[in-house]
């Protein structure tokens, strides 16, 4: 059921736009014209905390803008619908891009949508503009003291299918300082894989605890009542670049 079977119920998977991809820095092209990412959290309000049997979501209320990223390569505020993580069973693999053809033990997705243009989220989601996803590198080092409170919430949703609720928590806390980035026209990484995304993947990673990262493996790809699968390893490997250009917001 892996990513290489995708593409026989999802023929988009071996399209021209699909994501992730390795990133090679000295092949990205510095953009002067790329404006710096605005991130505006400040009246963030998460609902839930969940887990949909390929990774663990938080979701947001996005009733409005105020929860947005702007600036970057977009003309509109994107909002925030949701965030999920990647990882994998140790740390030499894990996240889904790749930087010079070297993984990271996991890979934050905050997945935001063109609310000025479509007036769902699904709607965007089938459109060539419609979301924008921020890629955060996680490098395994000293804790990272705002993941606690995600990582302490995770045995709430150990089994496929179940939901928590997850108020008040701020995703801002939870990216590096620099907000220089890359980015270029892909796709969503998992099943239906509509090539709908301008992915912005941040250069700097954050910091987290071996002990914080072996919470996420606690997880599990099945419900309660089927036999105990780890949930590792759901990340998709890179895929060809087919022409497309990466470009960055910074000078190599």
């Amino acid at each position: 059921e892996g990513p290489s079977e995708w593409h026989k119920s999802y023929p988009i998977a071996q399209g021209n736009r699909q994501s992730p991809i390795d990133i090679v820095s000295a092949r990205a092209v510095y953009d002067p014209n790329l404006k710096p990412l605005i991130v505006s959290y400040e009246s963030c309000s998460s609902l839930n905390i969940s887990n949909n049997g390929h990774s663990v979501m938080v979701e947001f209320e996005d009733t409005d803008d105020k929860t947005a990223i702007s600036g970057g390569p977009f003309e509109n505020p994107f909002r925030l619908k949701q965030f999920h993580f990647h990882w994998g069973t140790k740390h030499s693999q894990g996240s889904e891009h790749t930087i010079d053809g070297k993984p990271f033990p996991c890979e934050l997705h905050l997945v935001h949508w063109n609310a000025r243009k479509y007036a769902t989220f699904g709607e965007a989601a089938a459109a060539p503009d419609g979301l924008a996803v921020v890629g955060v590198f996680l490098e395994t080092g000293k804790e990272h003291a705002n993941m606690n409170r995600l990582t302490d919430a995770l045995y709430m949703v150990k089994f496929k299918g179940t939901k928590a609720q997850f108020r008040s928590f701020n995703p801002k806390c939870l990216l590096p300082l620099s907000l220089d980035y890359w980015t270029y026209l892909g796709s969503l990484t998992t099943p239906p894989l509509n090539e709908s995304v301008t992915w912005i993947v941040l250069k700097e990673p954050i910091s987290v605890s071996e002990k914080q990262l072996e919470k996420f493996r606690m997880l599990l790809f099945t419900s309660e009542e089927d036999k105990k699968i780890q949930m590792v390893n759901n990340f998709r490997p890179p895929q060809p670049l087919k022409g497309r250009v990466v470009r960055a917001s910074f000078k190599a």
